[in-house]
């Protein structure tokens, strides 16, 4: 996938030369806005041959079962089982990962035990730092279950589970308005026709040409799933 001027690819932060001879800078897509390449022809184009998680998607556009379900035939008939969606699937996988977090100091709850004379006694000797933690651990693991019950698409279960932990989006005043900053850059002058303005020679005229573009920053995703708690050592 990438941008593209007829059949010639036009990679990100390279110099090319657009349809009118003009030498564009290694910047000057990513500068650009939508109504500059679309007066040069630049457009972008989808990979025909789109991988596929295969965690979540039998195939391209093809997402596995996402709630339990009864198995059923050809006809419609029920046969009796069920048949185990993603959404099961992963809150056993929390389930699985918590057991891990908490395994390495299970030790340190079976000491206090064998130690101390009772269990009131061995729960007060075990530091606090890490009864802190091992609830926190069982804290997270039934949050995410219910972040994962929560989601109604498969799409939006991967997110959950694997997107960034960042998005950008624009910048916001104390008003909620979207902040934007004024831009300047050269760009070929064209005609009422939308046609390259060039000179005597054939050269591209240029000029200054300002466009107020929005203001970006990186957020927190808020698709994503709680955060494992971080182990006290």
């Amino acid at each position: 996938m990438g941008y593209y001027i007829g059949d010639r690819a036009i990679a990100l932060d390279v110099p090319f030369t657009d349809p009118n001879g003009v030498q564009r800078p290694a910047n000057w897509l990513r500068n650009s806005s939508a109504r500059d390449r679309e007066l040069l022809g630049i457009v972008w184009q989808q990979p025909t041959d789109a991988g596929f998680d295969q965690r979540f998607f039998w195939g391209v556009g093809n997402p596995k079962q996402l709630n339990d379900q009864p198995a059923v035939d050809e006809d419609g008939k029920e046969l009796g089982y069920t048949q185990t969606g993603l959404k099961t699937l992963w809150k056993a996988t929390q389930e699985q990962i918590a057991s891990t977090l908490l395994a390495p100091s299970d030790w340190r709850v079976v000491k206090e035990l064998e130690v101390n004379s009772s269990f009131a006694a061995a729960k007060t000797a075990f530091p606090t730092t890490w009864q802190t933690y091992r609830a926190a651990v069982r804290t997270s693991c039934n949050t995410r279950q219910t972040e994962i019950d929560a989601c109604t698409t498969v799409d939006e279960l991967k997110e959950l589970l694997f997107g960034s932990a960042t998005i950008q989006q624009q910048k916001k005043d104390a008003d909620g308005k979207g902040i934007t900053e004024s831009v300047t850059y050269q760009d070929q002058k064209v005609d009422e026709e939308g046609e390259g303005v060039v000179d005597a020679d054939g050269k591209a005229v240029m000029e200054d040409v300002t466009e107020d573009r929005p203001v970006m920053e990186d957020v927190p995703n808020p698709a994503i799933a709680t955060a494992w708690p971080a182990d006290p050592e």
